[in-house]
């Protein structure tokens, strides 16, 4: 109360401002708690992934290592590598025969003959007096290839002997090569083609004179037919 004994007037400034109110809590902190644990989570799925992985390659090196190195036994105290195994060969699917020549090989005056040690390819397909007897019908490639050296005229042909046409071989391809001159000269002859033979044909090769054949390698002289 003031001096005259009335109570004391208080004026409210309306003005004034209220009390700044406390600060609420951010979710802020919460929300990057949730985020780095997030990270943490995916960051370890990729180190695992990594350790899985490089386990994976360590034991596929392991096992080609392992397939690759030649097997070896210890004889008389000494490492000897075991002989790889010789892979086996793929079957044919229709007669096939591949022949070559060979220096123990005894040709006729004017047919060749084939050598059986060579590892020659014979499949439903048989050899017999200089022949390749066809042992299924059907159409087949024929081809043969020979090298030879002469100064003169060289004949090269590939010859049938059917059932159907008794005497006489009938010439299903034939080669002539003339070499001019006084000296002989080196040269080769390739025939190839397609016919239709039947079961017991048999196919061989004629050249005009067998001394002139080279000799080198057998590759050089070769004869072969298969189904097509």
């Amino acid at each position: 109360m003031d001096e005259s004994g009335y109570p004391s007037v208080y004026v409210v400034d309306s003005h004034v401002t209220r009390p700044a109110l406390p600060p609420r809590l951010s979710e802020r902190p919460r929300r990057a708690g949730v985020a780095q644990t997030l990270l943490f989570l995916l960051v370890s799925v990729a180190l695992c992934g990594m350790v899985i992985e490089a386990c994976f390659i360590y034991r596929l090196h392991q096992h080609e290592s392992g397939s690759s190195a030649t097997p070896s036994k210890f004889i008389a105290g000494e490492d000897v590598a075991a002989p790889t195994k010789r892979p086996s060969l793929v079957t044919p699917s229709k007669p096939v025969a591949h022949l070559t020549d060979g220096h123990h090989i005894a040709h006729g005056k004017e047919i060749m003959a084939w050598s059986m040690d060579a590892e020659p390819l014979l499949y439903k397909m048989d050899y017999k007096d200089k022949c390749l007897v066809i042992q299924k019908e059907g159409f087949y490639y024929v081809y043969s290839k020979v090298s030879f050296r002469d100064s003169n005229i060289f004949h090269h042909s590939i010859e049938l002997n059917t059932t159907l046409y008794s005497g006489k071989s009938i010439t299903l391809l034939l080669s002539r090569k003339y070499s001019g001159g006084s000296s002989s000269k080196r040269s080769n002859s390739y025939l190839g083609g397609v016919f239709h033979l039947q079961e017991s044909d048999a196919i061989f090769v004629k050249v005009s004179d067998t001394s002139k054949i080279e000799r080198h390698k057998s590759y050089e002289n070769i004869f072969g037919a298969y189904m097509i």
